[in-house]
Protein backbone atom coordinates (compact mmCIF):
# COMPACT_ATOMS: atom_id res chain seq x y z
CA UNK A 1 0.00 0.00 0.00
CA UNK A 2 1.34 3.89 -0.97
CA UNK A 3 1.76 5.97 1.74
CA UNK A 4 -0.20 9.21 1.57
CA UNK A 5 2.14 11.95 0.43
CA UNK A 6 2.81 14.28 3.37
CA UNK A 7 2.37 16.97 0.75
CA UNK A 8 0.36 17.10 -2.23
CA UNK A 9 -0.90 19.87 -4.37
CA UNK A 10 -3.44 19.50 -7.37
CA UNK A 11 -4.13 22.52 -9.93
CA UNK A 12 -2.66 24.90 -6.78
CA UNK A 13 -3.15 28.18 -7.99
CA UNK A 14 -3.47 31.95 -6.43
CA UNK A 15 -3.98 34.94 -8.61
CA UNK A 16 -3.18 38.60 -7.13
CA UNK A 17 -5.46 40.99 -8.82
CA UNK A 18 -3.74 40.65 -13.03
CA UNK A 19 -0.76 38.71 -11.56
CA UNK A 20 -0.24 35.03 -11.30
CA UNK A 21 1.40 34.19 -8.36
CA UNK A 22 1.64 30.46 -8.61
CA UNK A 23 -0.54 28.74 -11.75
CA UNK A 24 -1.55 25.20 -11.28
CA UNK A 25 0.89 23.56 -9.13
CA UNK A 26 0.82 19.50 -8.83
CA UNK A 27 3.27 18.77 -6.63
CA UNK A 28 3.76 15.40 -3.90
CA UNK A 29 6.26 14.87 -1.30
CA UNK A 30 6.67 11.49 0.25
CA UNK A 31 6.89 10.83 4.29
CA UNK A 32 10.62 11.04 4.94
CA UNK A 33 11.71 13.03 1.82
CA UNK A 34 13.48 16.37 1.61
CA UNK A 35 12.42 18.36 -1.14
CA UNK A 36 14.37 21.77 -2.41
CA UNK A 37 12.09 24.38 -3.75
CA UNK A 38 13.99 26.68 -5.78
CA UNK A 39 13.23 29.83 -8.28
CA UNK A 40 14.40 33.56 -8.47
CA UNK A 41 12.62 36.25 -6.31
CA UNK A 42 8.93 36.54 -7.39
CA UNK A 43 8.88 33.00 -8.72
CA UNK A 44 6.25 31.46 -5.91
CA UNK A 45 8.15 30.15 -3.86
CA UNK A 46 6.43 31.90 -0.58
CA UNK A 47 3.33 32.20 -1.79
CA UNK A 48 3.53 28.40 -2.07
CA UNK A 49 4.25 27.92 1.56
CA UNK A 50 1.79 30.47 2.96
CA UNK A 51 -1.26 28.37 1.23
CA UNK A 52 0.67 25.19 2.75
CA UNK A 53 0.43 27.06 5.85
CA UNK A 54 -3.34 28.00 5.34
CA UNK A 55 -2.26 31.28 5.23
CA UNK A 56 -3.77 32.59 2.50
CA UNK A 57 -6.51 30.74 0.12
CA UNK A 58 -5.77 29.68 -3.12
CA UNK A 59 -7.97 30.95 -6.32
CA UNK A 60 -8.46 27.83 -7.40
CA UNK A 61 -6.86 23.89 -6.55
CA UNK A 62 -5.94 21.97 -3.39
CA UNK A 63 -3.28 21.40 -0.96
CA UNK A 64 -3.17 18.72 1.28
CA UNK A 65 -0.66 18.06 4.16
CA UNK A 66 -1.06 14.18 5.83
CA UNK A 67 -4.20 13.96 3.67
CA UNK A 68 -6.18 17.29 5.48
CA UNK A 69 -7.20 19.96 3.29
CA UNK A 70 -4.50 22.80 4.64
CA UNK A 71 -7.36 25.40 5.09
CA UNK A 72 -10.46 23.47 6.43
CA UNK A 73 -8.00 21.28 8.94
CA UNK A 74 -5.61 23.46 10.03
CA UNK A 75 -5.53 23.25 13.48
CA UNK A 76 -4.71 19.53 13.34
CA UNK A 77 -2.25 19.59 10.38
CA UNK A 78 -0.65 22.63 12.26
CA UNK A 79 0.04 20.38 15.24
CA UNK A 80 2.66 18.39 12.91
CA UNK A 81 4.36 20.74 11.37
CA UNK A 82 7.01 23.33 12.40
CA UNK A 83 7.62 26.25 10.51
CA UNK A 84 10.43 28.81 9.93
CA UNK A 85 10.76 31.90 7.80
CA UNK A 86 13.58 33.82 6.76
CA UNK A 87 12.66 36.61 8.34
CA UNK A 88 11.57 35.87 12.39
CA UNK A 89 9.44 38.53 14.43
CA UNK A 90 9.21 37.65 18.13
CA UNK A 91 8.66 38.92 21.48
CA UNK A 92 10.85 41.74 22.74
CA UNK A 93 10.51 41.81 26.02
CA UNK A 94 11.07 37.87 26.83
CA UNK A 95 13.89 35.92 26.70
CA UNK A 96 15.04 33.62 24.42
CA UNK A 97 14.15 31.04 27.33
CA UNK A 98 10.59 32.67 27.48
CA UNK A 99 10.08 32.71 24.06
CA UNK A 100 10.95 28.70 23.73
CA UNK A 101 8.82 27.79 27.01
CA UNK A 102 6.29 29.85 24.93
CA UNK A 103 5.88 28.32 21.87
CA UNK A 104 6.76 24.66 23.37
CA UNK A 105 3.35 25.03 24.85
CA UNK A 106 1.71 26.61 21.81
CA UNK A 107 2.78 23.23 20.16
CA UNK A 108 2.25 20.92 22.89
CA UNK A 109 5.12 18.59 22.52
CA UNK A 110 8.66 19.78 23.00
CA UNK A 111 11.55 17.34 23.55
CA UNK A 112 13.28 19.15 26.62
CA UNK A 113 16.62 17.51 26.14
CA UNK A 114 16.78 17.83 22.84
CA UNK A 115 15.65 21.65 23.33
CA UNK A 116 18.76 22.13 25.38
CA UNK A 117 21.32 20.02 23.36
CA UNK A 118 19.74 22.56 19.89
CA UNK A 119 20.74 25.59 22.40
CA UNK A 120 23.76 24.42 23.24
CA UNK A 121 24.42 23.58 19.34
CA UNK A 122 23.22 27.01 18.23
CA UNK A 123 25.20 28.72 20.80
CA UNK A 124 22.32 30.38 21.65
CA UNK A 125 22.43 32.42 25.25
CA UNK A 126 18.78 31.95 26.38
CA UNK A 127 19.09 34.74 29.41
CA UNK A 128 19.12 37.47 27.10
CA UNK A 129 16.04 39.44 25.74
CA UNK A 130 14.95 39.34 22.29
CA UNK A 131 15.55 42.87 21.80
CA UNK A 132 18.95 42.63 22.26
CA UNK A 133 19.28 39.43 19.55
CA UNK A 134 20.98 40.13 16.40
CA UNK A 135 18.99 38.50 13.17
CA UNK A 136 21.00 35.47 13.31
CA UNK A 137 19.70 34.98 16.95
CA UNK A 138 16.64 35.61 16.48
CA UNK A 139 16.81 32.70 13.37
CA UNK A 140 18.19 30.61 15.72
CA UNK A 141 15.15 30.59 18.49
CA UNK A 142 13.18 30.02 15.06
CA UNK A 143 14.68 27.05 14.06
CA UNK A 144 15.23 25.65 17.76
CA UNK A 145 11.78 26.27 18.01
CA UNK A 146 10.73 24.33 15.11
CA UNK A 147 13.22 21.59 15.33
CA UNK A 148 12.40 20.95 19.62
CA UNK A 149 9.22 19.51 19.07
CA UNK A 150 10.47 16.61 16.37
CA UNK A 151 7.62 17.52 14.32
CA UNK A 152 6.06 15.20 11.16
CA UNK A 153 7.19 18.16 8.44
CA UNK A 154 9.43 20.95 8.85
CA UNK A 155 8.84 23.88 6.19
CA UNK A 156 11.89 26.19 6.00
CA UNK A 157 11.41 28.75 3.59
CA UNK A 158 15.49 30.73 3.74
CA UNK A 159 16.11 29.54 6.84
CA UNK A 160 19.47 29.88 7.85
CA UNK A 161 18.82 33.88 6.82
CA UNK A 162 21.79 35.58 9.05
CA UNK A 163 23.37 32.22 10.54
CA UNK A 164 27.17 32.13 10.34
CA UNK A 165 28.49 29.31 8.23
CA UNK A 166 29.38 27.48 11.24
CA UNK A 167 25.72 27.42 12.52
CA UNK A 168 24.48 27.26 8.73
CA UNK A 169 26.45 23.41 9.38
CA UNK A 170 24.87 23.18 12.32
CA UNK A 171 21.39 23.41 10.59
CA UNK A 172 22.49 20.89 7.84
CA UNK A 173 23.56 18.44 10.63
CA UNK A 174 20.13 18.62 12.07
CA UNK A 175 18.13 18.70 8.31
CA UNK A 176 20.04 15.09 8.12
CA UNK A 177 19.46 13.94 12.07
CA UNK A 178 15.17 14.72 11.20
CA UNK A 179 15.50 13.05 7.98
CA UNK A 180 17.28 9.88 9.45
CA UNK A 181 14.01 10.21 12.26
CA UNK A 182 11.71 9.97 9.49
CA UNK A 183 10.74 13.41 8.97
CA UNK A 184 9.90 15.38 5.99
CA UNK A 185 11.64 18.77 5.10
CA UNK A 186 10.05 21.60 2.57
CA UNK A 187 13.10 23.74 2.19
CA UNK A 188 13.07 26.75 0.18
CA UNK A 189 16.25 28.19 -0.33
CA UNK A 190 18.88 30.31 -2.44
CA UNK A 191 21.89 28.82 -1.00
CA UNK A 192 22.30 26.14 -3.71
CA UNK A 193 24.93 24.42 -2.08
CA UNK A 194 22.89 24.14 0.97
CA UNK A 195 20.00 22.45 -1.71
CA UNK A 196 22.64 20.08 -3.11
CA UNK A 197 23.93 18.53 0.11
CA UNK A 198 20.03 17.92 1.84
CA UNK A 199 17.60 16.92 -0.34
CA UNK A 200 16.66 14.24 -2.39
CA UNK A 201 14.73 16.38 -5.13
CA UNK A 202 14.76 19.46 -6.46
CA UNK A 203 11.43 21.24 -7.65
CA UNK A 204 12.22 24.87 -9.96
CA UNK A 205 9.97 27.09 -10.02
CA UNK A 206 10.25 29.87 -13.16
CA UNK A 207 6.71 32.66 -12.90
CA UNK A 208 4.73 30.85 -10.85
CA UNK A 209 4.87 27.68 -12.52
CA UNK A 210 7.04 24.46 -11.95
CA UNK A 211 9.51 24.04 -14.66
CA UNK A 212 11.35 20.68 -13.01
CA UNK A 213 11.56 19.02 -10.43
CA UNK A 214 13.00 15.51 -10.16
CA UNK A 215 17.07 14.56 -8.59
CA UNK A 216 19.91 16.02 -9.17
CA UNK A 217 20.89 13.13 -11.38
CA UNK A 218 17.68 13.28 -13.35
CA UNK A 219 18.15 17.46 -14.03
CA UNK A 220 21.87 17.04 -15.11
CA UNK A 221 20.55 16.56 -18.81
CA UNK A 222 19.30 20.56 -18.13
CA UNK A 223 22.69 21.85 -18.45
CA UNK A 224 26.48 21.30 -20.25
CA UNK A 225 29.28 19.78 -18.60
CA UNK A 226 32.31 21.52 -18.35
CA UNK A 227 35.91 19.95 -20.26
CA UNK A 228 39.15 21.52 -19.19
CA UNK A 229 42.17 20.39 -21.75
CA UNK A 230 45.76 21.21 -21.38
CA UNK A 231 47.80 21.01 -24.55
CA UNK A 232 51.39 20.44 -25.66
CA UNK A 233 51.57 22.95 -28.04
CA UNK A 234 48.90 25.62 -28.85
CA UNK A 235 44.91 25.56 -28.57
CA UNK A 236 43.39 24.20 -31.61
CA UNK A 237 39.79 26.06 -32.98
CA UNK A 238 37.46 24.38 -30.56
CA UNK A 239 34.51 26.97 -31.18
CA UNK A 240 32.94 24.98 -34.20
CA UNK A 241 32.93 21.23 -32.38
CA UNK A 242 29.44 19.85 -32.22
CA UNK A 243 28.20 20.15 -28.90
CA UNK A 244 30.87 22.73 -27.99
CA UNK A 245 28.66 25.63 -26.31
CA UNK A 246 31.42 28.02 -25.26
CA UNK A 247 35.64 27.87 -24.75
CA UNK A 248 37.80 29.92 -22.95
CA UNK A 249 41.41 30.09 -23.03
CA UNK A 250 44.75 30.54 -20.91
CA UNK A 251 48.04 30.28 -22.38
CA UNK A 252 47.90 26.36 -23.16
CA UNK A 253 44.51 25.63 -21.10
CA UNK A 254 40.85 25.34 -22.75
CA UNK A 255 37.53 25.34 -20.43
CA UNK A 256 34.30 24.73 -22.65
CA UNK A 257 30.98 24.11 -22.12
CA UNK A 258 30.04 21.20 -23.52
CA UNK A 259 26.20 19.57 -23.94
CA UNK A 260 25.17 16.72 -25.90
CA UNK A 261 27.89 13.60 -27.19
CA UNK A 262 31.78 14.18 -26.22
CA UNK A 263 32.80 12.20 -29.02
CA UNK A 264 33.06 15.30 -31.80
CA UNK A 265 35.28 17.23 -29.30
CA UNK A 266 37.42 13.55 -27.93
CA UNK A 267 38.19 13.26 -31.66
CA UNK A 268 39.38 16.77 -32.20
CA UNK A 269 41.50 16.34 -28.90
CA UNK A 270 43.02 13.34 -29.71
CA UNK A 271 44.62 14.78 -32.77
CA UNK A 272 45.84 17.93 -31.14
CA UNK A 273 48.53 16.78 -28.49
CA UNK A 274 46.46 16.78 -25.08
CA UNK A 275 48.67 16.30 -22.16
CA UNK A 276 46.10 16.55 -19.28
CA UNK A 277 42.06 16.18 -19.48
CA UNK A 278 39.13 16.70 -17.34
CA UNK A 279 35.66 16.97 -16.72
CA UNK A 280 32.40 17.63 -14.17
CA UNK A 281 29.24 17.03 -14.07
CA UNK A 282 27.13 20.74 -13.70
CA UNK A 283 26.75 21.64 -9.75
CA UNK A 284 23.52 22.75 -8.88
CA UNK A 285 23.78 26.32 -9.13
CA UNK A 286 24.89 25.86 -12.94
CA UNK A 287 21.77 23.97 -13.45
CA UNK A 288 20.08 26.81 -12.05
CA UNK A 289 21.69 29.50 -14.54
CA UNK A 290 20.74 27.23 -17.31
CA UNK A 291 17.15 27.48 -16.80
CA UNK A 292 17.28 31.61 -15.86
CA UNK A 293 20.08 32.54 -17.57
CA UNK A 294 21.14 36.19 -16.21
CA UNK A 295 19.11 35.46 -12.96
CA UNK A 296 16.51 37.94 -14.12
CA UNK A 297 13.13 37.57 -11.92
CA UNK A 298 9.84 36.54 -13.19
CA UNK A 299 6.71 36.85 -11.81
CA UNK A 300 4.84 39.24 -9.32
CA UNK A 301 7.14 41.10 -7.24
CA UNK A 302 7.41 41.21 -3.45
CA UNK A 303 5.57 43.49 -0.78
CA UNK A 304 7.89 41.83 1.63
CA UNK A 305 6.85 40.61 5.56
CA UNK A 306 3.95 42.27 7.87
CA UNK A 307 4.95 44.32 10.91
CA UNK A 308 3.24 41.68 13.73
CA UNK A 309 5.02 39.76 16.16
CA UNK A 310 3.94 36.53 15.63
CA UNK A 311 1.40 34.21 13.06
CA UNK A 312 -0.08 30.81 13.33
CA UNK A 313 -0.03 31.41 17.27
CA UNK A 314 -1.65 27.56 18.50
CA UNK A 315 0.26 25.68 15.40
CA UNK A 316 3.70 25.46 15.79
CA UNK A 317 4.18 28.24 13.27
CA UNK A 318 6.96 30.87 13.73
CA UNK A 319 7.55 34.26 11.98
CA UNK A 320 5.49 36.81 9.89
CA UNK A 321 4.02 36.09 6.78
CA UNK A 322 1.34 38.14 6.40
CA UNK A 323 1.71 40.03 3.20
CA UNK A 324 0.26 39.03 0.30
CA UNK A 325 3.09 39.80 -2.23
CA UNK A 326 5.71 37.08 -2.83
CA UNK A 327 9.41 37.38 -2.16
Amino acid sequence: MTATPVVRTRGLTKRYRDADALVELDLEVAPGEVLGYLGPNGAGKTTTIRLLLGLIRPTSGSAELFGLDCQRDMVEVHRRLGYVGGETSLWPGLTGAETLHLLGQVQGRVDDAYRDELVERFDLDPSRKVRTYSKGNRQKVALIAALMGRPDLLILDEPTSGLDPLKEYEFRRCVTEARERGQTVFLSSHILSEVEALCDRVGILRDGRLVEVGTLADMRHLSSFTVEATFDGTVPDLAGVDGVLSVSTHGRQATMQLRGSVEPLLQVLAASGVSELRSREPSLEELFLTLYGDGGDGGPSGSGSGGGIIDGVGSGVVGDDRATGDD
